[in-house]
């Protein structure tokens, strides 16, 4: 029997370490440029609006609201194959970027665009091993 290599675990280096770390702690990193003064995610080591180099870590607060989604039912990539029904979305965050992620804990008939959704970390387990904290995003309670 062959094993699959893992492909859904991230891979830190030395550039997104502070996100890993953070995520890790329960906190969500972006990056915001100081040239522009605009927040991106996904980090890259520039600015995509002006293309400054001039950009660092902030906190984001982990308020988001849903843009889209999508109920997936079928997936036969491990390890999602196990995982569904689940919901891929993408959130805007409180501070400009968007971000996709999973929805968790909800009820895909309730969704609605727009609605607040805040940000949580898992760990998804696969092969019995936990894999690094990621960030998903739950209804927010009050809505």
């Amino acid at each position: 029997m062959s094993t699959v290599p893992r492909t859904d675990l991230p891979e830190p280096d030395a550039f997104t370490r502070p996100y890993w770390d953070a995520a890790a702690e329960g906190r969500l990193l972006l990056r915001r440029c100081d040239g522009c003064g605009r927040a991106h995610h996904y980090p890259r080591e520039f600015c995509p609006h002006c293309w400054s180099e001039d950009v660092r870590w902030e906190q984001a607060s982990g308020r988001a609201t849903l843009y889209t989604w999508s109920v997936v039912h079928a997936n036969d990539l491990p390890p999602f194959r196990e995982r569904v029904p689940y919901v891929a979305a993408v959130v805007r965050l409180e501070e400009g970027p968007r971000l996709m992620t999973t929805l968790v804990d909800c009820d895909p008939a309730a969704l609605r665009p727009d609605m607040p959704v805040s940000a949580d970390f898992v760990a998804f387990t696969a092969d019995a091993e936990p894999g690094p904290p990621v960030p998903v995003f739950r209804v927010d309670a009050s809505s």
